[in-house]
């Protein structure tokens, strides 16, 4: 599904991404983690052409995304993103949040797009809310509206940039049992987040990341089991302990 081969970005002189390749398999759930600056949030921005890369290729779906002719809207319509900061417009409804790209961008018509978004408000536990502003909502309920948005536009895949870290402690599961139960019904994700909880229950394989590099790149058993790096093991035994 998503396929990134020797990957570089700099910004400027210095060099964020170096030499970066993975693949992503229809279905697969991939972690991505390491060290604040390490690269992660630019890694996963590269998936969609957030961010532009200087070096190498990436394929979603067949689709190469760093093609001076791809049509990057209508490959951004395709794959799901979640930010941190939820990004939801302030002055619509929770509904109208979610309608709005599926008219203007996919065209469907106001009531079947309304009629797909309380699906998925109520696939997010939040149907209630529908017609509260995103304002009146905790920052944990405006995460899943976001994913929920996200969803009713019949993703490919999901990327995460890491969608808990601007949520207090006791709102991060409500988010996390929403990604649980996507990545459970088969759902193609990339997670950038350091909640090693969810890694350990979710994801197939984990990412560490450091200065811009792909350190390693195996099954989440290994990775918390037996690290091959010295950095890897360093991580863990600080965010884990």
């Amino acid at each position: 599904m998503i396929e990134m081969k020797d990957v570089s970005k700099w910004y400027g002189s210095f060099q964020v991404l170096a030499d970066c390749s993975l693949s992503v398999r229809k279905g697969e759930v991939v972690v991505i983690c390491g060290p604040s600056g390490s690269g992660k949030s630019t890694l996963i921005k590269t998936v969609n052409g957030l961010e532009p890369i200087q070096k190498g290729d990436i394929t979603v779906n067949g689709i190469r995304v760093n093609d001076p002719a791809t049509n990057l809207s209508a490959l951004r319509a395709r794959i799901g993103m979640v930010f941190q900061n939820f990004e939801l417009f302030p002055h619509l409804s929770v509904s109208e949040n979610l309608d709005i790209a599926q008219v203007k961008v996919l065209g469907r018509s106001k009531e079947e797009a309304r009629a797909r978004g309380l699906q998925y408000l109520e696939r997010v536990g939040l149907l209630a809310h529908k017609d509260k502003f995103p304002g009146q909502l905790s920052g944990g309920q405006q995460q899943r509206v976001a994913i929920a948005r996200a969803l009713c536009m019949d993703p490919i895949a999901m990327l995460f940039d890491e969608p808990t870290s601007a949520l207090d402690p006791e709102m991060i599961n409500e988010v996390l049992d929403v990604m649980t139960q996507l990545a459970r019904d088969g759902m193609t994700m990339m997670v950038v987040t350091h909640e090693m909880g969810f890694a350990r229950r979710v994801a197939h394989r984990v990412v560490f990341m450091d200065h811009g590099k792909i350190i390693e790149d195996t099954p989440k058993d290994a990775f918390f089991d037996t690290p091959q790096s010295e950095r890897a093991r360093d991580f863990l035994t600080r965010i884990i302990h």
